[in-house]
């Protein structure tokens, strides 16, 4: 796989100005574009869609300063439709406009070319299940937040001490199925992934039971589900839980993740320095 998404590497670097096709990419790394999607931010620490717009600007930022086009064709030629839309992008990434830096030949930002490459080779082991599930409910309460890739999300904090422990024992009492007891929920995240976008989060519990008047439902189709299970420092577990699955496991097995919501559980120690937790991914196998 890493020869491939080398490839796909390749092929972005030969399309800077021109429109680079996602499902190109996802079939170059023979898998589906959801699927490489979350590989590429597992791996790269920032969204697809924001690689290719950080290396455009970069290689653009060096025709900037060359001199040899005109502004507006340097615009033209990746990708922006007026010079007003490349400069706006051009500032906000190199923190001065074209004609400036072209004036006074101001040093700019640069995006290095990616590869990969295995730099762990399992050292730890991953403690894992496949389970097949049919349809199921997620009851509880939602609230749309925005996208944190690290460390704790404010919104999502604020949002659960706003429900009041009263309310939180009322989800809680209607756990009646795996995974037991108060879930994480995240579904209906924006296909880019990037920072600041928005998602829906349940906090729920899964539930046969006759919702509440004052609750949200989340339907879960059925399908396959990976679930993982990791236990240790709080809250580095569950951040290295999620990137362990991505950058290990889905490379070493047959499978690929598919649109659905992930389902985290989550158990801390006394004085919260400890967690366990249960990640629920949505998974399809690889076609053969």
């Amino acid at each position: 796989m890493l020869d491939r998404l080398n490839q796909a590497m390749e092929h972005i670097e030969g399309h800077l100005g021109q429109q680079i096709e996602v499902p190109e990419l996802a079939r170059i790394v023979m898998t589906s574009e959801y699927h490489f999607r979350r590989l590429f931010s597992a791996l790269a620490g920032i969204p697809l869609s924001e690689y290719i717009r950080r290396r455009r600007l970069t290689v653009a930022g060096a025709e900037v300063l060359a001199g040899e086009r005109t502004l507006l064709e340097v615009a033209v030629r990746y990708g922006y439709s007026s010079g007003e839309a490349f400069a706006r992008a051009f500032r906000g990434m190199h923190g001065v406009g074209p004609g400036e830096a072209r004036r006074t030949g101001a040093s700019l930002r640069s995006q290095p070319r990616m590869s990969f490459r295995i730099v762990v080779e399992g050292s730890t082991s991953m403690r894992y299940r496949v389970v097949e599930r049919e349809e199921f409910r997620v009851v509880g309460r939602k609230a749309r937040v925005p996208l944190v890739h690290e460390g704790m999300n404010p919104a999502i904090g604020d949002f659960i001490r706003g429900l009041g422990k009263e309310t939180l024992q009322r989800i809680e009492s209607l756990s009646d199925q795996e995974p037991e007891g108060i879930v994480s929920v995240s579904d209906n995240l924006d296909e880019s992934r990037a920072e600041g976008t928005e998602l829906d989060y349940y906090h729920g519990v899964v539930s046969s039971a006759e919702a509440p008047d004052d609750m949200d439902v989340l339907t879960v189709p059925a399908g396959t589900w990976a679930v993982f299970d990791s236990s240790g420092s709080f809250p580095q577990t569950l951040q290295y839980l999620w990137r362990d699955v991505f950058t290990q496991w889905f490379p070493s097995n047959p499978y690929r993740s598919r649109p659905g919501p992930e389902i985290l559980r989550t158990r801390l120690s006394p004085d919260a320095s400890e967690a366990d937790a249960e990640l629920w991914i949505p998974v399809e196998r690889n076609p053969v």
